[in-house]
């Protein structure tokens, strides 16, 4: 039982430090916490739409959460997802448009998966191959290719987007992967579609990769200890550049949600933050797949929360229980782990 009870402790803990200074807050502008927070969760789980939004807006952070963690297993702090998700749906729009006149919408949304995926593969390639061949620190790379990245697509969005708009042109609705409103009716004006079953096979395949492969035991050997890993014969280098690859074809899977699954083209900015946003995902997570997944719900949920209550309080409040929860997550994870192994 302690085994199941621990990890959850330091993730509690920092999400009800999070609530409790968010009511400090609440307060200071005027309003009534419990009325604040009733809004905010009658909004978000009182309608079929609000669970669709939550859904949705936690989809990528799902894809962003495992890029990180990954990362985290292999002793590597992957600063890029922002980056990598990027450039691969940068990609994935500019290759299905592109395509579109020419092959069937099932062809499309396949091809120019692949081509996004591959893009933000390689993209993580190159952090990983600067650390496995000349020592670089990954956290500096990874922060300086998301503006490469940004650069990049500015310049060669001239001529890819359509004239006079931040866009790529739009895919035809046959290459595009149906919303889970056409199943289930109440779900309908909501965005969440069929990438949130890839979300969750995402899940799957990392869990199997980390506790079901050799690869996956190489991994987590060299993020425990590199040296005695590298002793017990496993090619560390090796072992960075493909956690970076991973990663960033993770990463680049959040253009499967926005791109294909919800407005059919690549947009500029449209990545607002999710991948910064996966680093606290992933840390709150506790850098497992199931913690992640509930991770990305709770920071789901409090996005949408926020604009059901704008007009209450200030929308910064989402900012200020996200940038809590990420400081606590961390503060209750040693605190706990030092009083844990005081009493064994």
């Amino acid at each position: 039982m302690k085994r199941w009870i621990g990890p959850l402790v330091p993730p509690l803990i920092a999400v009800f430090a999070a609530l409790l200074v968010g009511a400090g807050f609440i307060l200071t502008v005027g309003q009534d916490p419990i009325a604040v927070y009733g809004a905010m969760a009658s909004g978000v789980f009182g309608s079929a739409y609000g669970w669709g939004q939550v859904l949705f807006k936690a989809t990528p952070l799902v894809f962003t959460g495992l890029a990180v963690a990954l990362g985290f297993r292999a002793g590597l702090f992957n600063i890029g997802a922002e980056g990598q998700a990027m450039m691969g749906s940068f990609v994935m729009g500019v290759t299905g448009a592109w395509l579109a006149p020419r092959l069937p919408g099932i062809a499309v949304m396949g091809v120019a998966s692949a081509a996004g995926i591959a893009t933000g593969a390689a993209y993580a390639a190159i952090p990983g191959v600067l650390k496995a061949r000349f020592g670089a620190h990954e956290v500096i790379n990874t922060i300086m290719l998301n503006f490469v990245a940004a650069a990049l697509i500015n310049y060669f969005g001239h001529a890819a987007f359509v004239h006079e708009t931040v866009h790529t042109p739009e895919l035809p609705p046959a290459a595009m992967l149906t919303r889970l409103g056409a199943w289930w009716p109440p779900l309908q004006g909501s965005p969440v579609n069929l990438s949130l079953g890839l979300a969750a096979l995402a899940c799957v395949v990392v869990g199997l990769l980390l506790w079901r492969t050799p690869f996956g035991y190489e991994l987590r050997a060299t993020g425990m200890n590199p040296g005695a890993a590298e002793y017990g014969g496993t090619r560390v280098p090796a072992v960075w550049v493909k956690t970076m690859a991973l990663s960033g074809a993770l990463s680049a899977l959040v253009g499967v949600n926005f791109v294909l699954g919800y407005k059919g083209y690549f947009e500029s900015g449209f990545t607002s933050g999710v991948g910064f946003l996966g680093i606290a995902v992933a840390l709150l997570g506790r850098t497992h797949p199931i913690g992640i997944v509930l991770a990305a719900f709770f920071f789901g949920a409090l996005s949408q929360g926020g604009l059901v209550i704008n007009s209450l309080v200030p929308k910064e409040l989402v900012d200020i229980l996200q940038a809590i929860v990420i400081l606590m997550a961390i503060v209750s994870h040693e605190t706990v782990e030092r009083w844990m192994r005081k009493r064994s």
